[in-house]
């Protein structure tokens, strides 16, 4: 196992960071994001993900995350810019448009600050397109990263804009899925 205490901040990788997106209306955007943030840690990178629309502790993520060994756990930040539910267009509140820009604003001076090496926006794009947080502002902060930073936009509805200037863009779609028959959110595979 690496020990991240021995390491070097900013390890040798290919030199170049990416901007990734994760969006579709199928399941597993967020969960995809998660497993690269524990392969980065596992490379003693460090990483921080805020969690726009997702505020509460009833995720099994962060409470695997609680329990990672300090040598990992030093370098992972977990920021949770929403309430205590999921949002829609139609739930939003004024509370849950400050909680997101104060994400937003965290996450703004972390990249433009280079702290982390990968930065996970996640739900990012459901954010954008609910018009909480200005498109043309993520895409200037975007354009304007760390040339070695990596960061991952989550959620649905991926605006046009950022999938331009995305490097690498994955659409998750369904093709089949158990809520259709009804099944709810399963604690340890949804949440």
């Amino acid at each position: 196992m690496n020990d991240c205490n021995n390491n070097l901040i900013n390890p040798n990788w290919a030199q170049h960071g990416y901007i990734q997106v994760y969006t579709g209306d199928g399941k597993g955007k967020t969960t995809a994001s998660l497993g690269l943030a524990m392969r980065a840690l596992g490379r003693c990178w460090k990483v921080l993900i805020v969690m726009f629309t997702k505020g509460g502790n009833d995720y099994g993520e962060l409470n695997s995350f609680t329990e990672l060994s300090p040598s990992i756990s030093n370098n992972l930040k977990i920021v949770q810019a929403g309430l205590d539910r999921v949002i829609y267009k139609d739930n939003q509140n004024e509370q849950d448009a400050i909680e997101i820009k104060k994400g937003w604003e965290l996450a703004k001076k972390a990249i433009q600050n280079h702290e982390y090496q990968l930065i996970i926006l996640d739900e990012a794009n459901i954010a954008i397109d609910m018009g909480i947080i200005d498109v043309d502002e993520v895409v200037n902060v975007l354009n304007n990263k760390p040339d070695e930073m990596e960061i991952v936009l989550t959620g649905r509805n991926a605006h046009p804009k950022i999938i331009e200037i995305a490097h690498l863009v994955s659409k998750i779609e369904p093709v089949k899925h158990y809520w259709d028959t009804g099944i709810v959110a399963r604690e340890g595979i949804e949440y």
